[in-house]
Formats: C-alpha cells, structure tokens, sequence
C-alpha cells in the first residue's frame, strides 16, 4: 500500500496490570479529582463519589485519562477514546498474562468490564 493509500488513523491498544497498594489513596485521589471538575454536573458528581468510594477500579478509571498519555505527541489528533477498568486476579507466572502473546481480544467492548467512552474534539 502506498503512502497515499494509508489511513491516517491509527489504533493504539494499551493493556496494563496495575497493583493497588493503597486503596485508600486510591479513593481519595479520584474523590478529589471529581471535587475539582467544575464542568460535572451535581447530580453526575454525587453517581461518580459513590462509585469510586465502592470500587477501587472505578476510582482508577476517574484518575486515568487517555487524552494524558497522547497530549503532548507531535503531529497527532486524539479522535476518540475508550478504556475501561476491572477487578482481576493476577498471577504473573500464568501464560495468560505473556505480554508477548496475542490475547486475541478484538476490541469489541462484550466483556463484564465496565467501558467508558470519550470522544474528543
């Protein structure tokens, strides 16, 4: 394919394990970033303190923003995002978890995962 016939879009799938140590800090973190967003409506502010006070996940997911991590590449535009958060277990000797394996996951959002999606722009 030539450069001419090339998408412009590209998808970028992240995965990442991430360990808590620290729920607590966790909570408070997200708690004081839905506190600091002045354009969250009262109603949806009251939904998201009780969802990151019940789940440390959903607290994780208020901290992480994909928009962050491509902010500041040159010569790209952030069309749309999505990303989700859950409770797993992990055993870090599995073959599950080679990060050199292909999960075979098609992106198609059907697991129990909440997502959350964000178009920007």
């Amino acid at each position: 394919m030539s450069t001419a016939e090339t998408s412009r879009f590209v998808r970028l799938r992240v995965e990442l394990v991430i360990e808590v140590d620290d729920a607590g800090d966790l909570t408070k973190a997200a708690l004081q970033r839905i506190a600091e967003d002045g354009d969250m409506p009262q109603q949806e502010r009251v939904h998201a303190q009780s969802a990151v006070t019940e789940d440390t996940a959903e607290a994780l997911a208020y901290l992480v923003d994909p928009f962050d991590l491509v902010s500041e590449v040159p010569g790209i535009e952030l069309q749309q995002a999505s990303w989700s958060s859950e409770q797993i277990e992990y055993d870090p000797e599995s073959p599950e978890w080679d990060l050199d394996e292909d999960d075979g996951d098609d992106g198609d959002g059907d697991g129990d995962e909440e997502d959350a999606e964000k178009a920007v722009g």
